[in-house]
């Protein structure tokens, strides 16, 4: 089962169905579509999303957080096709 380590490292991405999630050290971003239909596959799929979430909770909690946090957009860089 794929997984992620929340806010261990900037590398980390898993695709669940059409949702995407991508590690970061200071946020997780979540972004796309997600079918949890009503089928074994749904259910992997509730899963897998659910383990994700019980993972980021575990990582938050374990920390002395702020109230808010600073965060810095990726560089854009330019297109070198177009």
């Amino acid at each position: 089962m794929e997984t992620i380590r929340p806010f261990e490292n900037e590398a980390e991405s898993l695709q669940i169905d059409e949702l995407t999630i991508e590690n970061r050290l200071d946020r997780i971003a979540i972004y796309g579509n997600i079918e949890i239909t009503r089928d074994k596959r749904g259910l992997e799929r509730a899963r897998q999303l659910q383990r994700l979430l019980d993972d980021t909770v575990r990582a938050l909690e374990a920390e002395d957080l702020p109230e808010t946090v600073q965060t810095i957009p990726p560089d854009k860089v330019p297109n070198p096709f177009g």
